[in-house]
């Protein structure tokens, strides 16, 4: 690679982990300039090479996020370690299944989201009067972490999104609090994808490495621009990304 090949890369995964920290997607913007840059390279290294990146940024982000927003460690910790297991088998499938039929679902699904977000406005803006059970609570942290974290492992791009989305709509957690929540999950699927991946030898560790720097940069200043901007800042964000998810997918896939 070239100068100009790698000022690119290192640019995306700044903004990278600028949109991760605040609404995830980032993974929109790394997966596709590896291809770009690398043509060549095998899907799973390029998922690999990114899951450096990405774990590093997401670890910054919950970082940044437990200084300012509580956490409830207790139970979001074993929801980490069951999303780093099923990213694992995730990633485990990749030479398995066909992707392609993957795309059209994960559009059809932001499609729904904006929408949602948009009709809802009050959505993720406050706390709910009436905070879920226990029960609920387990439910809903346990599926996301189980089902996000399998996709995170198969595809990936979008995991903070639907993981912030599902807390906001099911639990009532606002966004903000939402983020730093869907950090926690996503750092445990990033890093059980990450050593799957490692382990079959699909990792470029130089330049994963080089990414992860650039990523940890744009994760601190997202989530300290969410902090300070609030749950409407995050709404905002998220309905942009959403759409670019949609519009970058639909490219990709009927382009």
């Amino acid at each position: 690679m070239g100068v100009g090949d790698w000022a690119v890369l290192l640019s995306a995964a700044t903004a990278a982990g600028w949109v991760d920290a605040v609404v995830g997607g980032g993974g929109l913007i790394v997966l596709p300039m590896l291809f770009v840059v690398l043509p060549g390279l095998a899907p799973q290294t390029a998922l690999g090479t990114n899951k450096i990146a990405a774990f590093s940024g997401t670890s910054a982000a919950v970082i940044t996020f437990a200084r300012k927003v509580p956490i409830r460690w207790k139970l979001l910790l074993p929801g980490a370690v069951l999303a780093a297991i099923a990213a694992a088998c995730g990633s485990a499938a990749v030479g398995l299944i066909d992707r392609k039929y993957f795309v059209p679902i994960v559009m059809v699904v932001l499609v729904g989201v904006a929408i949602f977000v948009t009709l809802r406005p009050a959505i993720g803006l406050t706390m709910a009067t009436h905070p879920p059970t226990r029960r609920k609570t387990l439910l809903v942290v346990g599926l996301a972490a189980g089902l996000i974290g399998l996709y995170d492992g198969i595809l990936g791009p979008g995991t903070g999104t639907f993981l912030i989305i599902t807390f906001a709509t099911l639990l009532g957690t606002e966004f903000v609090r939402a983020a730093a929540m869907a950090k926690v999950i996503n750092c445990g699927s990033n890093l059980g994808s990450l050593i799957f991946l490692a382990s079959t030898g699909h990792v470029l560790w130089g330049l994963g490495l080089s990414m992860a720097v650039a990523n940890v940069a744009g994760s601190i200043v997202g989530s300290r621009m969410a902090l300070a901007r609030g749950a409407g800042f995050v709404r905002i964000v998220l309905l942009v990304v959403v759409v670019a998810m949609v519009i970058r997918l639909g490219w990709q896939q009927f382009g």
